[in-house]
């Protein structure tokens, strides 16, 4: 009889728990939630619905958090029942929607989403470099599930390391890159290619050509010689009217055009140029 009365006891207990703990709302999705999880891609839609169980309920104003912020609601759009469709992008993958009453914030259900998608790698893009410059080339490799390797080729060779080639990636973005182009081992085609067991190869190619370098003249320096020549003509002008102007006015004008002049120079010195030709 003690062994009953026990058994009852922790019966009892275990489902006043359970109902403690039941939700007094419930999620439907299309595509459906597996075990709270569903399933999607970039092509498709994903509808969420949250509505009451039946029982009384004085409080019937549902709320919708997204990564726990509150998604906005029309106002017809939150009594008894409620519907959000999400267009998934990258950041919805593992993004969690929860709904629960207003009035209940504890009481919730909770449905996370797993986005698949494949590196968005396609095309031909043109790239001209100088000689001696940077080349910077970049891939982009987000996929779910990821990516399993970053392939660089050159002309249908694998890019050689030694050659001045760099090449990183963060899990987002694979670069490759050359301190200082050399056209002999630097310029033509490249490929970029990430492989993955769910969605094959993707390849992008770069076709890449190198440039003569050319000379950069500063502006500055060039307008203060410009300007030195000037004033050194009207000098020279000036200094063949003497027999025309006094020699106390010459000599005043001079002096007013060479410390013009002066000026000119400090200010052009003193202050460096900050762009080119």
């Amino acid at each position: 009889d003690k062994m009953k009365l026990m058994f009852s006891v922790v019966l009892l207990l275990l489902l006043s728990c359970s109902t403690s703990q039941a939700s007094d709302v419930n999620i439907t999705s299309i595509p459906p939630h597996v075990d709270g999880v569903i399933q999607t891609d970039f092509k498709g839609t994903v509808s969420l619905t949250c509505a009451l169980k039946d029982g009384p309920h004085e409080d019937k104003e549902l709320v919708w958090l997204r990564n726990g912020a509150t998604v906005n609601l029309n106002d017809g759009n939150k009594e008894s029942v409620s519907h959000v469709c999400i267009k998934p992008i990258y950041e919805d993958d593992e993004a969690t929607f929860t709904c629960h009453l207003k009035s209940n914030a504890s009481n919730e259900v909770t449905v996370t989403l797993n986005v698949t998608y494949h590196p968005e790698l396609s095309g031909e893009e043109a790239v001209t470099v100088e000689e001696e410059a940077v080349l910077l080339l970049e891939c982009d490799m987000r996929a779910n599930p990821a990516i399993t390797a970053v392939m660089w080729k050159l002309n249908g060779s694998m890019v050689d390391l030694t050659a001045g080639f760099t090449v990183t990636n963060d899990g987002i973005t694979s670069q490759l890159n050359v301190k200082k182009v050399e056209r002999s081992q630097h310029e033509g085609l490249y490929q970029c290619t990430t492989l993955s067991p769910m969605y094959g190869d993707k390849s992008k190619t770069f076709k890449v050509t190198v440039t003569d370098k050319t000379m950069k003249f500063p502006l500055m320096p060039t307008i203060a010689g410009l300007v030195v020549v000037f004033f050194t003509m009207l000098l020279a002008v000036v200094s063949r009217r003497k027999k025309i102007v006094k020699v106390g006015h010459l000599e005043q004008t001079q002096i007013l055009l060479i410390r013009l002049l002066l000026n000119i120079n400090s200010y052009v010195f003193l202050h460096k140029p900050t762009w080119q030709l």
